[in-house]
Formats: structure tokens, sequence, C-alpha cells
């Protein structure tokens, strides 16, 4: 999808408006940036910190039963050097060189973040890796959900490792128009890609714009 919708500045901070109006469960965000932030380093509590958003953010996907919290530590522990280091980088300086890394580190994650229902079925959500991803590394990794992955023709049913890399890549060209229209700082120190998600919410899963 090379010809993406890139919002005006009125447009994009009326996504966020309405976001914050309408969306409550956003407190939850902000606590689970803080104790990632204050846990950092100990896989442990930075697996805490992470379900306290997943089981909120995703209730409808957790409702069917929890992820396994020491296979999250794992999988935390195992990727910690690497996600250190897109900790400290912002997405526009994605390169071809990051996309076998990133491509298994969502592979992971997936498979860590799984459940099994009370059918026995394991059920896979690639919506809850990008908000882990996120919250790990809130200035490089993108949110998404089915239908703004779908409007971006990033539809995960199939190799969501590859779709999440074509979806990165989109945001990155969205992040490069619209990082002038406003002043990050006047959002509670939230990050361009947790308003740019905002605004996707708004507009393609709420239909609030």
């Amino acid at each position: 999808m090379d010809n993406i919708h890139i919002p005006s500045q009125q447009e994009f901070i009326k996504g966020i408006e309405e976001f914050e109006r309408n969306e409550k469960r956003d407190a939850m965000y902000r606590i689970a940036t803080f104790l990632i932030s204050h846990f950092w380093g100990d896989p442990s509590q930075m697996a805490d910190g992470l379900g306290v958003l997943l089981l909120t953010w995703n209730q409808a996907f957790y409702r069917y039963g929890s992820f396994d919290f020491d296979e999250l530590e794992k999988c935390i522990r195992n990727n910690l050097k690497k996600l250190e280091e897109y900790r400290n980088r912002n997405i526009t300086s994605l390169s071809e060189e990051d996309e076998q890394d990133i491509k298994e580190i969502f592979e992971e994650f997936l498979k860590s973040l799984q459940i099994v229902s009370a059918d026995m079925k394991v059920r896979k959500s690639p919506v809850a890796v990008a908000k882990a991803l996120h919250l790990l590394a809130p200035e490089f990794f993108p949110l998404w959900d089915e239908r703004i992955a779908n409007v971006y023709g990033c539809s995960y049913n199939k190799n969501p490792g590859e779709k999440y890399i074509q979806f990165m890549k989109l945001m990155r060209k969205i992040v490069v128009q619209v990082r002038y229209h406003i002043d990050p700082s006047d959002y509670r120190n939230k990050t361009l890609l947790k308003l740019i998600d905002e605004y996707n919410y708004s507009k393609y899963t709420k239909m609030w714009i």
C-alpha cells in the first residue's frame, strides 16, 4: 500500500482528542509504561508490567485464558539485549538489516503470548505482540489492531511477522510526515507512534472521526 493516507494537522489532532475523550483504558498504558521503565533489566517484573496492559487492552482475546508469564519472562530474557537496542532507537532508523531480527522476535513473542483455550486450541494474537513490543521500545515499534492492519494492507492472518515489518515501514512514512503536526510534550510525553495509533484507532477502529 504505497498511497497511504497522511492526515492533515487538524485531522491528526482531532483523532488524538477523540481518543482521549472516549478511551478510558489509557490509564493502564501509562501505568504499564512506568512499570516497564522502572523495572527495566528484570525480565520477571517486566513481564508483570506487560501483563498489566495486555490483560486490559487485549481483554477480548485473553478472556479465553491468560498467557504463561514464565514463557513471557523467558522470551524477554532471551531478547533483552536486542530489545534494549530497539528501546534507544526511533522507527525512522528502521532498515532492511533489522528485518530478520524483528521477524524472529515477533515470532518468539507470538508464541510466548499465546493461550490454550477451553477447547484446547492454541490461539495467538499479533495484536498482543505489537502492544508488548511497543511498551518495550515505544519509539520503534508501532501498535495495531485488526482493522488498522487491514486498512493499511497488512492483514496478519498469514505471516504476521512479515506483515508487521510491512506495517512498520508504513508507520515510518507517516512519522516523517506528521512529526511537525504536534508537540509530543503537550500529550503527557507520549511517543509519536502512540499518538499515531490513537489517530488510527479513532479513524479506522472506532470511526469517531
